[in-house]
């Protein structure tokens, strides 16, 4: 679909810096899914029934390394792959509503979606940021299409986050090792960080969320940790442990990561402690072949999307939440 001529980033309003206290959170190790580590956590496990694959296909269409999933206000599932129409929208029983991103998108990466629904993605290829709606129609875009360091432009971006004033963060991500911070109009307030391996650091920054608590977790996937901030970039704690390739946070506040890595799910307690280890490396439902991103819709169900599995599992969740 056509939409709205390219906006670029414009000039920044300040820079942030962090520091702050450290912590550590578990180990990774395989496991069956769903089972608990003998760690003391502050959490206890959310139960999930059996995996299923999500998403009805006709013969015709093939579904490609699928980068990144996200739900709607409407309960809607979003599907980010890499393939033919890479943005497609699902009802709730799997069928297809809606498609598109031919013409546009080069690389699917993260998609998140804003308190109006509307539809944000980072394109890796492209090394840009793109806002739809709903429906599809492209309402921004961020970037000059070329990678770089400047205030205007990403090099492959990975994931997005939200602030309560609809500030928008975005990782950035396999080039520049750093966070932005925009205005919802796509206006550049603040950034930090650079590659390295000390606090504050990142080496892939690739994964963001707010949690229940207002903090902005980045996961530092190739330091094997997640870093805690404030919004405004101060470093809280410092969680290690785990190779955080997505982030999501369930209906009851609690922490999942997609460790693509171990290929497991792992739930965290507010600390940053493993409080249950779900799948193991396979193709059978409930397994993983590197996990990528994960959402959950408003009734508790995890969505999980595999890049080398090139398929979005549900899991379907035992208790409300």
């Amino acid at each position: 679909m056509q939409g709205n001529p390219t906006m670029r980033l414009l000039a920044v309003a300040a820079v942030l810096y962090g520091g702050g206290s450290l912590g550590v959170a578990g180990l990774p190790s395989q496991g069956n899914a769903a089972e608990p580590v003998a760690e003391k956590a502050s959490a206890e496990p959310v139960q999930f029934g059996a995996a299923v694959v999500f998403g009805r296909l006709p013969d015709s269409v093939t579904i490609g390394s699928c980068a990144a999933v996200s739900v709607d206000s409407q309960g809607r599932i979003y599907l980010f792959h890499r393939g033919r129409q890479p943005i497609r929208c699902y009802d709730q029983q799997g069928d297809l509503l809606r498609s598109w991103g031919d013409d546009e998108i080069h690389t699917a990466h993260g998609l998140r979606i804003d308190a109006d629904d509307n539809v944000w993605v980072t394109d890796m290829g492209a090394h840009r940021v793109r806002q739809y709606s709903p429906r599809g129609d492209l309402l921004l875009t961020l970037g000059t299409g070329q990678p770089g360091d400047d205030d205007d432009q990403f090099d492959r971006p990975t994931d997005l986050a939200f602030g309560a004033k609809g500030e928008v963060f975005i990782s950035d991500g396999y080039g520049n090792s750093r966070v932005l911070v925009m205005s919802p109009g796509g206006v550049l307030q603040g950034q930090w960080g650079k590659r390295g391996v000390e606090p504050g650091q990142f080496h892939l920054p690739h994964s963001l969320l707010i949690d229940s608590q207002g903090r902005l977790l980045v996961g530092d996937r190739e330091n094997d940790r997640i870093q805690v901030f404030t919004q405004q970039g101060k470093l809280l704690e410092i969680w290690k442990g785990y190779a955080p390739y997505g982030l999501a946070l369930d209906p009851a506040g609690n922490v999942f990561v997609a460790d693509g890595r171990a290929n497991q799910v792992l739930q965290l307690d507010s600390d940053g402690k493993v409080v249950q280890r779900i799948g193991r490396r396979g193709d059978k439902p409930g397994e993983f072949q590197m996990p990528h991103m994960l959402a959950f819709d408003a009734d508790g169900n995890l969505f999980v999307a595999e890049v080398q599995g090139k398929r979005l599992q549900k899991f379907p969740r035992l208790t409300r939440p």
